[in-house]
């Protein structure tokens, strides 16, 4: 019988590595999503996805469970991945995908719509992409997504039409060429 995520922190709070493993084997494709959707799948993102669970393990003894693990695990996600593109604007670093070894620094003619999208929602400002990659990318409701990001409902709605609205304008000027 599968054990629920409550009973799976108690035992890892009492020093059961296995509990805890299974924990990150329940949750890491899911935190692995945020990230790749918020850094792309750079050497970065895996470093958050692990860190991730590196902080969720150093604050086993402050998780109260007022919100569902899932819920919790994907704000510590997007709080690292937030970090790391501030870092990244800092040393003034373009926002890059890995595919195959090569990175895609800006859509040419013959890219496909797919590349285009993610180099546009890359190129939102954090708060945007963070609002469309949990609403629109990894499917969190309206009010999931402000408990995540720790904003009013009304913040998230905003972002998103205001996201929705700067994606429109880009992506209409690519499907013009």
């Amino acid at each position: 019988m599968e054990q629920t995520d409550e009973a799976l922190v108690e035992r890892s709070r009492n020093g059961d590595e296995s509990a805890f493993k299974h924990l990150v084997i329940r949750h890491e494709g899911r935190v692995a999503g945020v990230v790749h959707s918020m850094l792309g799948a750079t050497p970065e993102a895996e470093d958050v996805g692990q860190e991730v669970f590196v902080r969720f393990y150093q604050a086993l003894d402050k998780f109260k469970g007022e919100s569902a693990l899932s819920t919790y695990l994907t704000r510590i996600a997007i709080n690292l991945s937030l970090n790391e593109i501030k870092r990244r604007k800092r040393k003034n670093f373009l926002f890059t995908r890995v595919e195959e070894g090569r990175s895609v620094k800006t859509p040419d003619d013959n890219s496909d719509m797919n590349e285009i999208v993610t180099y546009e929602l890359n190129r939102l400002d954090a708060a945007f992409q963070s609002v469309v990659t949990l609403r629109m990318i990894e499917g969190y409701s309206t009010e999931e997504t402000a408990e995540i990001l720790g904003i009013p409902l009304g913040t998230v709605l905003s972002r998103l039409s205001r996201a929705q609205k700067k994606l429109k304008l880009v992506l209409t000027k690519h499907l013009a060429t």
